[in-house]
């Protein structure tokens, strides 16, 4: 292969077709010819060169059409900028085309990228030439390195094989396909030039005296990957490493560039996985290299992996927070993560990292917010509820987490203790100003007046048909996550609104009503506390429901939000204007085990989004939701934290968080008058715990009380329309596993997940894919494990055009047999793509 077409098609074109756009760099003008043969009707190449402002919005106007793909496919640009790279902050800010660098891609990026480097990549069976030739000449022109070694070499390799360079030759002789290794079986000619290539290119004198394809493969796999092992070792290898053959150092970039090859590419990455495990067990490379502290970077064997995540862990704990970042993003991109297991244990390391990260900014911001209420809830609202969806998320990837090894304890012992820190504090403002100020705040949407301000006014326009979702605990930061994901549904709009105390179900969704702001009462019955409206009873669903039929009559229909999703044929009235759609998933999964219910919570917002969508499709042009309370995560509810009842006075007990009777406050809880805590009714004072406990020991998830996370909801207004985008357009999704492999050997399989046509993109330029395993009667078994690339919030990915992710599917504990993995519409649920496996593994 001549090095232009080198350059072309093994650098710039994969990395072009990976980001979609890319900044050339070449201050020599080394390379423009190059980049110029790469423009085409889909790929614009801007020469800034040639053109000074005109350039720039060339550029910026070709950056924008890239959202916009063609029926020819997704298009991409190419920025060439005849000058040097920008080398730090200063000089980034300075150039015009940085920013298509930062989100694209980038060339020269790294050493691999330095031109020697590129022609010892190019033809790595002449790399002594090839260093002469730039030791008289730093620039050889093109033409000088493709004359190097006279021509056409190795023509039987190159016939056998079908590829056109020395670096293809020894590729396909790592990882043939199955073509070639007939093609290698079928004659006998070829392993002659095979020894001399692998002499010339890495220095390779071959051992075996077999003359097949697997016994030269054998040893050059492993020459090959141990070299790269012992190149990017910064220590002295053990003695008893040191007489395996490896190559010298003036390889590595070779050596570099087939290994990385090997595993990014997906027909081989299987192939090197298998590899490299067989050779760390021929080479006990574990209890060899006991002794080494530095591995390097890389982690060409899976010990290194294990051994890197061990130090994250490590300095985790010790809170060298950089050292765990560096660790983690190297990381993200190993091949090791394409065993769901791995991944999975780098995702809880992030999500530690993440959540403690979160916590440290929190506290250095929280000064600024403390001197009322109204300015804590306010930062709350705007930043602090991140900390919390962060908590979430982490204490998800803990109920998630399947394995054997026992990094949790470490890992969730050092998140949860800067959480707990940071929310104490938090704690301790909130309930001083709740003490001093009352409940809820003035001037601000009060839960009990929702109905009344929100609702009735879109009941009296004619024409209008309002669906209202009353969601058991979808606290804030779980409002804000559904809000982000609504754009789908129509115009939304989100607004903090402030719970009814106590903030329990009965009189959460009895706040909900309509005339609750003024009729709702808490009345004493025995030692019950009863919520009314108007001195009737609402607090079961019959009677709250009750209310509604009462004041709309025919109007009036009601349903599980489940009900709704799930029932093929609707039968809602033309008359109806007002649909209460009800669910408690959230808050019952949560009471009964928050450790493996959490990553259940999404299907409750999965659910909205679908009912969103049916509900257009019946006529409804309004759609409100709201909660009845929000909740807190005790994730170290293991260490006791319990708060003591007053001794002083007579009170009745709401869901471990709060009292109503009379008597005094103490030193670990608080008491008010109940009107100041909003509270009408019978009872004359309201108490609560000071700190974020509960009444009673070991609770993991728990409500009632006065708290951030417990009292400040969501409520979203969402204006149903007709959806602008094509669902009727045809993509091509596509699902694979393990190379076409039909039997999965673990419980946290790894998928490949890519879109390869862009039709149905139209003017959107991503496109969001839920993947579920459903067994033979379609139940959901499996789902995408939620962690990085998957939304936690919705377990939905999403890619751009041309993009290709791995993502680990959580099969359920219990099932066995064969199931079919499916690529859906989170919206419609209707399917792109599908794949037959069957398990494998005793369960």
């Amino acid at each position: 292969m001549r090095l232009a077409n080198f350059i072309r098609e093994s650098i710039l074109r994969p990395r072009l077709q990976r980001a979609s756009c890319m900044v050339v760099y070449d201050p020599e003008r080394i390379y423009r010819d190059v980049v110029h043969s790469l423009a085409c009707e889909q790929t614009v190449v801007v020469d800034a060169g040639e053109k000074g402002i005109e350039g720039r919005e060339e550029a910026a106007e070709a950056f924008g059409d890239l959202a916009k793909p063609t029926e020819a496919g997704a298009k991409s640009l190419i920025v060439y900028v005849p000058k040097a790279q920008p080398q730090n902050d200063h000089e980034r800010v300075r150039d015009p085309y940085s920013i298509y660098s930062v989100t694209g891609a980038m060339f020269p990026d790294g050493d691999g990228d330095d031109y020697l480097n590129i022609c010892l990549r190019a033809k790595p069976d002449q790399a002594t030439e090839i260093r002469r030739l730039f030791d008289e000449d730093p620039r050889p022109s093109f033409e000088l390195v493709d004359n190097i070694g006279g021509g056409v070499g190795y023509p039987t390799l190159r016939t056998v094989l079908g590829v056109d360079s020395a670096r293809n030759i020894l590729l396909a002789l790592l990882a043939p396909s199955e073509k070639q290794r007939e093609h290698l079986k079928a004659n006998e000619g070829w392993p002659t030039e095979a020894k001399a290539l692998l002499m010339s290119a890495l220095g390779l004198k071959l051992v075996t005296k077999g003359k097949s394809w697997s016994a030269i493969a054998d040893e050059l796999w492993r020459y090959v990957l141990f070299s790269e092992f012992v190149l990017d070792l910064p220590e002295e290898l053990p003695a008893s490493l040191g007489t395996v053959p490896h190559a010298a150092k003036e390889a590595h970039v070779l050596v570099g560039d087939l290994c990385e090859t090997l595993r990014n590419d997906n027909r081989t990455r299987s192939t090197y996985i298998e590899r490299a495990e067989q050779i760390e067990r021929d080479l006990n490379l574990p209890s060899e290299c006991a002794g080494i502290v530095d591995l390097g970077e890389l982690d060409t064997f899976p010990f290194e992996e294990r051994t890197f995540l061990h130090q994250a862990i490590s300095a985790l704990q010790s809170d060298h927070l950089d050292e765990v970042r560096v660790l983690v993003e190297r990381h993200q991109n190993s091949v090791w993560l394409g065993k769901g297991e791995n991944q999975a244990q780098w995702s809880l390391v992030a999500a530690a990292l993440h959540l403690v990260e979160a916590c440290e900014d929190g506290e250095r911001d929280l000064a600024g917010h403390t001197r009322n209420l109204t300015s804590l809830v306010d930062h709350y609202v705007s930043r602090l509820r991140d900390i919390d969806r962060l908590q979430r998320e982490f204490e998800q990837s803990i109920g998630e987490y399947i394995s054997e090894e026992g990094i949790v304890d470490a890992v969730a012992e050092q998140a949860r203790k800067r959480y707990s820190r940071l929310v104490e504090k938090v704690q301790t403002l909130f309930t001083k100003h709740f003490e001093a100020e009352g409940w809820p705040l003035q001037g601000r949407l009060a839960n009990s007046d929702v109905f009344d301000t929100k609702i009735a006014p879109l009941l009296q326009e004619r024409g209008r048909r309002v669906a209202y979702f009353l969601i058991d605990a979808l606290r804030y930061e779980l409002g804000a996550e559904l809000h982000r994901q609504l754009s789908d549904a129509g115009a939304a709009d989100l607004e903090a609104a402030y719970a009814q105390m106590p903030t329990v179900t009965p009189v959460g969704m009895a706040s909900l009503l309509p005339h609750a702001g003024k009729r709702l009462r808490l009345l004493r019955d025995g030692s019950e506390v009863v919520p009314t409206l108007d001195g009737q009873k609402v607090s079961n669903v019959v009677q709250r429901m009750k209310v509604f039929e009462q004041l709309f009559g025919d109007r009036f229909q009601e349903m599980t939000l489940s009900a709704f999703v799930r029932t093929k044929k609707l039968t809602i009235a033309p008359e109806v204007n007002l649909l209460v759609l009800r669910s408690t998933e959230i808050d019952s999964h949560l009471e009964s085990n928050p450790e493996t219910t959490l990553g259940l919570v999404h299907q409750t917002l999965k659910s909205i989004r679908v009912a969103l969508h049916r509900l257009k499709e019946v006529g409804f042009t309004d759609a409100i939701i709201a909660t009845d309370h929000g909740f807190f995560l005790n994730g170290h509810a293991d260490a006791g934290d319990i708060c003591a009842k007053p001794s002083h006075g007579h009170w009745v007990s709401l869901h471990d968080r709060a009292l109503l009777g009379r008597g005094s406050g103490d030193s670990q809880s608080f008491a008010i008058a109940a009107n100041k805590a909003g509270v009408r009714g019978d009872f004359e004072n309201f108490a609560a715990p000071r700190s974020l406990a509960p009444y009673r020991r070991g609770l993991q998830f728990f409500h009632g009380g006065p708290s951030l996370q417990e009292a400040v909801v969501p409520v979203i207004i969402v204006r149903l329309q007709e959806n602008k985008k094509s669902e009727d357009s045809v993509a091509t999704v596509r699902l694979s596993y393990k190379n076409g492999a039909k039997r999965i050997t673990t419980r946290l399989p790894v998928v490949e997940l890519s879109i390869e046509n862009a039709d149905m993109f139209s003017q959107e330029s991503d496109f969001e894919i839920l993947l579920e395993a459903h067994d033979r009667k379609g139940n959901v078994i499996g789902e995408a494990r939620r962690a990085e690339p998957v939304d936690p919030a919705t377990g939905t990915v999403t890619l751009r055009p041309g993009d290709s992710r791995q993502v680990t599917i959580r099969m359920d504990m219990e099932f066995e047999g064969k199931f079919k993995l499916k690529a859906l519409n989170p919206v419609t649920m209707a399917s792109h793509a599908s794949l037959d496996l069957e398990t494998d593994y005793a369960v």
